[in-house]
């Protein structure tokens, strides 16, 4: 059964302002926190269990021999879509660029778009989810129903900015969360993909620079990295989907994860702000305190 949920139309005439992020909202705030990378994992899994993404990575993504490589600069872009000012417009314009020539065609001669509607739009989508569930296992602030509604809205503009069609976009938080569960229940698949993702993720594979006299050195040091990414990655993947990809996840299992997120909920806000934020979310936040330094001097001049 699909969900019932209304959707944003607004085909009829001109669409919401394009505009980037700045201050003030929840996006600049929360979305370059180091803390982000614990359920971008999870957000990657769903994305790989859409049959026309997975159909799409599986032929044109290096994630399989690029891991740390692929893995950086995803990060980097997803900094560039909130903290890039102008030229988060410009990286979104040049990632639908690059998309429009990734199609491919599956095993069973099904056709799939990478800019197709549906999958270009699911990517943002599960954006939403690594958020709200990245605060409610990793943060000590706990999201009430207006500000999960307030971000949502704000993931609503982001879409805008990625050129998602409006009849992707349901209209509220409340109107998301059944047609989310509707997909995760009816739309997305177990895929190869999916399952090779989660074998690089624990076995993490050393980058091209590193000399093959030194691969099994590290191997052994990236190992707990690994298996704590697994942990966390299928730890926030919603029980559906463990249930359809045959991931096991115990009781004990959940405490751990709950004792971790306390942890690193109350331990993260403590840090400086250079090492809580990714290197291009800290310089874009310093750069706008200098601004209002600036402007607070420059209204206060004698004149």
């Amino acid at each position: 059964m699909t969900a019932a949920v209304a959707f944003d139309h607004e085909s009829r005439g001109a669409r919401p302002e394009r505009r980037p992020f700045g201050p003030g909202s929840r996006m600049w705030e929360d979305t370059g926190l180091v803390t982000f990378s614990l359920t971008a994992g999870s957000a990657f899994l769903l994305q790989t269990m859409e049959p026309s993404i997975a159909a799409v990575v599986d032929e044109h993504s290096t994630f399989r021999t690029d891991a740390l490589g692929r893995a950086a600069r995803s990060i980097a872009s997803v900094m560039m879509w909130i903290y890039g000012g102008d030229e988060a417009l410009a990286e979104a314009d040049r990632l639908r660029k690059m998309h429009a020539t990734l199609n491919s065609t599956d095993e069973q001669g099904v056709k799939h778009r990478a800019l197709s509607s549906g999958p270009w739009a699911w990517v943002l989508h599960t954006a939403i989810f690594a958020f709200t569930e990245g605060n409610r296992y990793f943060s000590s602030d706990r999201l009430t129903e207006e500000q999960k509604e307030s971000y949502y809205q704000e993931v609503v503009q982001l879409m805008r900015n990625f050129s998602v069609a409006p009849k992707e976009i349901p209209l509220t938080y409340a109107d998301w969360l059944p047609w989310f569960e509707d997909q995760i229940e009816n739309h997305l698949v177990p895929t190869n993909v999916a399952y090779d993702y989660l074998k690089v993720i624990r076995n993490i594979a050393p980058p091209r620079q590193i000399p093959a006299l030194l691969h099994p050195v590290w191997r052994v040091a990236t190992k707990p990295v690994g298996r704590l990414q697994y942990f966390f990655t299928v730890g926030t993947t919603p029980d559906a989907i463990r249930d359809k990809l045959g991931l096991e996840w115990t009781a004990n299992d959940e405490r751990a994860l709950r004792t971790l997120g306390w942890a690193i909920g109350r331990t993260v806000p403590l840090l400086p702000e250079r090492v809580r934020y990714f290197p291009i979310a800290y310089e874009a936040r310093r750069l706008e305190r200098d601004r209002a330094r600036l402007r607070k001097m420059i209204d206060l001049r004698p004149v």
